[in-house]
């Protein structure tokens, strides 16, 4: 299978299953935070099939590092964005210091898997 079309198919998935995270009661909601940075990880492999993973890793890291810092801004045309359903989705809603945690496990483990599939 394509690298493309693997990723591709790996951001679907991840959405879904981040989706469904915030329905699961006995999931923490960092849950859906990991699964939120491995679809972006994949989004961006998706972008840059031919960089490196280790960058991939690390733009994906300060991505979800400089999201998560952002919500301390409380402009008020970003919390309107951030008050409609994708803007929230994509922007999340107040800092919280162990989403950066589950960003960096999320990256972990997206980082090992790709490695897995690419050098199979």
């Amino acid at each position: 299978m394509p690298k493309r079309v693997f990723y591709f198919i790996a951001i679907a998935l991840l959405i879904v299953l981040g989706l469904l995270s915030r329905k699961v009661a006995f999931l923490p909601d960092e849950t859906g935070d990991g699964l939120w940075a491995m679809a972006l990880f994949c989004f961006l492999r998706f972008i840059f099939v031919k960089n490196k993973l280790k960058h991939i890793a690390i733009v994906t890291l300060v991505i979800s590092f400089l999201v998560e810092f952002s919500q301390l801004i409380r402009w008020e045309w970003l919390v309107a964005i951030r008050s409609t359903f994708i803007g929230h989705m994509i922007l999340g809603q107040g800092f919280v210091w162990w989403d950066l945690l589950a960003y960096s496990i999320g990256v972990i483990v997206i980082y090992f898997a790709a490695r897995a599939y690419e050098s199979r």
